[in-house]
């Protein structure tokens, strides 16, 4: 799906490139036999947090990509509040992510395979514009998609 629901423009390489990293922490998850979706925190060009799902290894629901990521930010970065950071993700975000996002003040989002069935930003909810939250993320979604969405077709594929 060709689909690129975006934001204002930022440098497509920089976003790729976050994106194979994120895409490299998603494989990790796969490895552990985890859902494959990885999650970086950029901030001044810089990594300050990583994560990939391992709800099952963690015995956490909440374990997801994005929530690892967000929390070692915090500690990296010694505040709960992230602003001017950017979140690459290897799939559009669920609801409990979006809100962690929204309250983490994530100052811009940017996620690779859309989900249309769950995705929280722009399809099943699109908690990306929504007015009763205080804080508006700006997003971009698709970049490498089809990379990340066959690393999940894969892993789905595979399990069947």
């Amino acid at each position: 799906m060709g689909i690129s629901l975006s934001r204002p423009p930022f440098a497509k390489e920089d976003d790729e490139a976050w994106m194979r990293h994120a895409i490299r922490l998603a494989q990790r998850a796969q490895d552990q036999g985890e859902v494959p979706v990885g999650a970086v925190v950029v901030k001044e060009g810089h990594c300050v947090a990583e994560g990939w799902n391992t709800p099952i290894a963690r015995h956490d629901p909440t374990a997801h990509a994005e929530i690892i990521a967000l929390r070692e930010a915090g500690l990296t970065l010694q505040n709960y509040r992230l602003m001017g950071a950017t979140l690459y993700v290897t799939l559009e975000p669920c609801v409990m992510c979006m809100g962690a996002i929204s309250h983490a003040r994530i100052g811009r989002l940017v996620f690779g395979a859309f989900d249309p069935k769950r995705g929280a930003v722009c399809h099943a909810l699109s908690l990306a514009d929504a007015a009763f939250l205080n804080h508006r993320v700006d997003w971009q979604g698709g970049v490498l998609e089809e990379a990340c969405g066959e690393l999940l077709r894969d892993f789905f594929r595979a399990r069947r």
